[in-house]
């Protein structure tokens, strides 16, 4: 894996029109399905750095509602003073090596500067990248039930410290761990209850613009990858001098 990569891009499949190939189009089309194998596997990411090009044109308006924080719906989990002057809406995906990189290299260090002092509103969106990775959504979904019971970060926290062990069995073990009330949350899981809002979340994101993960938008304004702290620092040092 290239570490200058950043950010883990949806996966479209490749449409194959006919059975019967000439020898050097076999041979093209043999290059093409390694190299998806390896995408596929998680060998190789997207490099994409710092600010984004917008929605386009047609889809501004609707991309302005899903990143506003006011339109945001209340089940959104949130950090920070709900009137802090700076929003951060994060769309992510727990099985995402990129994801969990930002867990690792910068979210305490923004929550430390930034959302604990009442500067940044950090909200939690899901963006599961579910072509390429097969339990981004249950995880998805199993956050959702921790979040039911008012401790989603703790859930997510442990999601991230866990990411190798991603699993049916494993999301309840967690639930028990961080002090869930097990029968309840294990029914939440089973019956899927907040498979609607992860989808929902995926909509609004790709409504926004978002085409992988982690995508943030910084009082609207998109920032893309696992970006160092120096990176965030500026942009919200930007938007709080636009206030």
């Amino acid at each position: 894996m290239d570490e200058t990569d950043t950010q883990e891009n949806i996966s479209e499949p490749i449409p194959v029109r006919s059975r019967s190939f000439a020898v050097p189009g076999a041979i093209v089309v043999a290059g093409i399905i390694i190299a998806g194998a390896i995408l596929y596997t998680g060998g190789f990411g997207f490099a994409a750095r710092g600010p984004a090009a917008p929605p386009a044109a047609g889809n501004q308006a609707n991309a302005a509602a899903v990143i506003n924080a006011a339109a945001l719906p209340d089940d959104d989990p949130s950090l920070g003073d709900p009137n802090a002057p700076v929003t951060i809406v994060e769309f992510s995906d727990f099985q995402c090596p990129y994801c969990a990189r930002f867990f690792a290299n910068t979210l305490g260090l923004l929550k430390d500067k930034y959302v604990k002092t009442g500067k940044v509103r950090l909200v939690y969106r899901d963006f599961p990248l579910s072509s390429i990775h097969a339990e981004a959504t249950g995880a998805a979904e199993a956050a959702a039930c921790a979040n039911e019971q008012g401790k989603f970060w703790e859930y997510h926290d442990k999601i991230f410290q866990n990411q190798q062990a991603l699993g049916a069995a494993n999301y309840k073990q967690w639930a028990k761990a961080i002090g869930l009330d097990a029968v309840v949350f294990n029914q939440c899981v089973d019956v899927r209850k907040y498979a609607d809002e992860v989808q929902k979340d995926f909509d609004d994101g790709r409504t926004a613009g978002v085409s992988g993960t982690p995508t943030f938008f910084i009082n609207g304004k998109m920032v893309v990858g696992a970006l160092p702290i120096e990176e965030f620092e500026s942009a919200i040092e930007e938007a709080l001098a636009a206030k």
